[in-house]
C-alpha cells in the first residue's frame, strides 16, 4: 500500500468517526450535557467542544487563547491547549457544538478529498498546538481521539453502541501496537520474553523483548508464549485508554500470570 493509498484510508475511517460522533450527540438528552465522563473535568458537552476545537483548528479557524485557571485535572502544556477549546465554548449551546464539528469537518474531509496528501512522513501546513506530527501520525490518530471519544459519551449517557464500527477496529488494533512498549520498557521485562494480546474481533498481536531491550512485534504468534491475555474489545479500550481498569472477569491470562497482570496494569497509553 502506498503512503497516498494508506492516508487516504485513515481519513475515510476519520470520516465515518466523526459522522459517527455527530450522530451520537443528536441522541444525547438535553439534560445530560451535564453527565460526567471518565475523563477528569469533563462532562459530555466538555469532550463535545474539545472534538469541536480541534476539528475547527484543523479546519483552518485561528488558534483561542482563553485563561483557564487552575483546575486539578489539567496537567501539562497540551492539557492546558485542550482546556482553552473547552472553556472557550461554555457557553456554546449543544447544537452549535454539533454544528461547528459538522462544518469544521467537512471543510476539512472536501480539503482532504481534492488535494490528499501522498508523503506520509511530510507535516501538514496546518495541525493543533503546535505538535510535530507527519501525516502520518496526524491522520491515524484522529480516528482514534473521535472514536474514544464518542465512547466516553456512550458511557457516560448509557447510549452503548459503536463497538464493531471502523474507528473501533482502528482504534484497537492502534492501541494494541503499545504492547512492545509495555513489555520491554515500562515492565523491563527480561530478553526473550514473549507476549501475546488477544483482542475479541481483531487478529491476535505478539512482541518478543530483544537482547537489545526493545518490544519487536513477531512474525507468528508463538505456540507457547510467556504470557498470553484475553480481552474484548470493549474492556481493552478502557483499559489502554486509561479511563477504567478491566471488570473483574473481563480478562483472561494463561502462561505467566503476575506478568500479565502487570501489563495491563501499565497499559495505559493515551493522556
Amino acid at each position: 500500500m502506498t503512503d497516498r493509498e494508506r492516508l487516504a484510508e485513515y481519513v475515510d475511517i476519520w470520516w465515518q468517526a466523526v459522522n459517527d460522533f455527530l450522530d451520537l450527540l443528536e441522541q444525547v438528552p438535553a439534560d445530560q450535557w451535564g453527565t460526567a465522563t471518565d475523563l477528569p473535568g469533563w462532562d459530555v458537552k466538555a469532550v463535545a467542544a474539545h472534538i469541536a476545537h480541534l476539528e475547527s483548528i484543523l479546519a483552518g479557524n485561528p488558534e483561542e487563547t482563553v485563561d483557564v485557571g487552575e483546575p486539578d485535572h489539567v496537567t501539562g502544556l497540551m492539557g492546558v491547549y485542550t482546556e482553552q477549546g473547552v472553556v472557550a465554548r461554555r457557553d456554546s449551546s449543544p447544537d452549535e457544538l454539533i454544528n461547528e464539528i459538522r462544518e469544521a469537518a467537512t471543510a476539512r474531509h472536501t480539503a482532504l478529498l481534492a488535494d490528499p496528501p501522498t508523503d506520509a512522513s511530510a507535516r501538514p501546513e496546518r495541525i493543533f498546538g503546535g505538535v510535530a506530527w507527519d501525516w502520518e501520525r496526524l491522520l491515524r490518530n484522529r480516528p482514534l481521539d473521535v472514536w474514544m471519544h464518542e465512547q466516553d459519551i456512550r458511557r457516560a449517557v448509557d447510549l452503548p453502541g459503536g463497538m464493531d464500527s471502523a474507528g473501533a477496529r482502528h482504534t484497537a488494533a492502534y492501541l494494541a501496537e503499545s504492547l512492545g512498549l509495555i513489555l520491554a520498557k515500562r515492565i523491563g521485562a527480561s530478553a526473550g520474553t514473549t507476549a501475546v494480546l488477544e483482542v475479541g474481533g481483531q487478529s491476535p498481536v505478539a512482541y518478543v523483548v530483544t537482547d537489545a531491550g526493545r518490544g519487536e512485534p513477531m512474525p507468528t504468534v508463538p505456540a507457547d508464549p510467556t504470557v498470553c491475555m484475553r480481552l474484548e474489545r470493549e474492556a481493552f479500550v478502557v483499559l489502554a485508554g486509561g479511563r477504567r481498569d478491566a471488570e473483574p472477569g473481563s480478562v483472561e491470562i494463561t502462561g505467566d500470570e503476575a506478568l500479565g497482570r502487570r501489563i495491563l496494569d501499565s497499559f495505559a497509553v493515551t493522556p
